[in-house]
């Protein structure tokens, strides 16, 4: 069993930053990749970042490409999502995701995910 736990959310005004971090825990933890995906009120969950675990290649959406920067900690199983120039329409819960690898699709698929954190609030006044 692999438990992930995020933290970091908050609100912030328009522009400003947040770092989220997500922990991972559980007898052997190797995950094939890490990521963040979110869910604003009313709407579907959404990609936003992923890492491949091997060699910390990261994958973005368009729409948060260039304002946030994805890392991972390996001694600490963690990913850290650096949100700068947030924006009113990043409002939502964040959420963490790990992959085994088993069944991978696309690095912006829900589905390739495995383990899911609880999610943190994120919350941008304009």
């Amino acid at each position: 069993q692999v438990q992930l736990v995020e933290s970091g959310g908050g609100l912030v005004q328009a522009g400003g930053s947040l770092r989220l971090s997500c922990a991972a825990s559980g007898r052997t933890f190797s995950p094939y990749a890490m990521g963040w995906f979110r869910q604003a009120p009313g709407k579907e969950r959404e990609f936003v970042a992923s890492i491949k675990w091997s060699d910390a290649t990261t994958y973005y959406a368009d729409s948060v490409k260039g304002r946030f920067t994805l890392s991972r900690d390996n001694a600490k199983n963690s990913v850290y999502l650096q949100m700068d120039n947030l924006k009113p329409e990043d409002t939502a819960v964040y959420y963490c995701a790990s992959s085994r690898g088993f069944g991978f699709r696309t690095w912006y698929s829900k589905s390739s995910y495995n383990d899911w954190g609880q999610g943190t609030q994120v919350t941008v006044s304009s």
